[in-house]
């Protein structure tokens, strides 16, 4: 398995401080956000990692070039001249990634120390085409997987917006869950990403899993212990997980 990490965002919620510091370099605990993704996916056993980069891209090669630890390979998707979002960020770095291997995907503003292990081996015992952490967080817009644990589309229960290739009646029989920005995928996605991305350079994958729900089994995976989760994209998101790390109360 090989992983990618997403650390090319603007971060404009926490501006001023992104002005001068790319999002994935601001410190939690006196560490890098991507140090500490780094660490997490090599610590799950992955040592091949692509990194994205757009926003103070000199700054994120730099700080790549000096820190990449001992036994990780770290290649370097450059976005400088057009920000691809989620979706075309991968179909981009596939040349990078290849398509014969799985792909762990996770972003870099993600504060979190769930077991990743325990996904990957959710994944890989399921056979699913993705795996995608998913939980009961609250949030306006949601996934949705019905009683067999497969994607069936998304909603958001704020507008009442309904998008699934199933229908919109799809919620009554479905369970609306949050994602968390973390996933797994297969080279079958991969390939799928890449046709699809001949739309256009720049995409969200979210509405490739929704039109692809119907195709592709697509699966949520929940940690089975309790975790915690912070997206530090905002200042009082990022000022949480600063108060937890400096406690040194987690693994994050």
């Amino acid at each position: 398995m090989k992983a990618m990490i997403f650390a090319a965002g603007l971060g404009t919620r926490l501006r001023p401080v992104t002005d001068t510091i790319p999002k994935a370099l601001i410190e939690v605990g006196g560490r890098p956000m991507l140090a500490r993704v780094i660490d997490r996916i090599a610590g799950a056993g992955i040592s091949e990692i692509v990194v994205n980069v757009h926003h103070h891209a000199k700054k994120v090669k730099e700080w790549i070039a000096a820190n990449t630890p001992e036994g990780v390979t770290i290649d370097v998707s450059d976005e400088s001249d057009l920000l691809l979002d989620t979706g075309g960020g991968v179909a981009k770095a596939i040349p990078l990634l290849g398509t014969d291997d799985d792909v762990l995907l996770h972003n870099a503003d993600i504060f979190t120390d769930f077991d990743l292990r325990e996904m990957i081996a959710a994944h890989t015992e399921t056979g699913a085409d993705a795996t995608l952490l998913a939980d009961k967080r609250e949030t306006s817009r949601y996934l949705l997987f019905g009683p067999d644990g497969r994607m069936t589309g998304w909603t958001n229960i704020t507008t009442g917006e309904v998008r699934s290739p199933f229908g919109t009646d799809i919620t009554s029989s479905s369970r609306p869950l949050a994602f968390g920005g973390v996933h797994i995928i297969s080279p079958k996605i991969l390939r799928a990403l890449a046709a699809y991305a001949d739309g256009g350079q720049k995409f969200s994958i979210t509405p490739f899993y929704i039109s692809g729900c119907a195709k592709f089994d697509i699966r949520a995976f929940t940690p089975a212990a309790p975790y915690r989760w912070i997206d530090i994209g905002k200042p009082e998101t990022l000022a949480k997980a600063i108060e937890i790390a400096r406690q040194n109360t987690n693994q994050c």
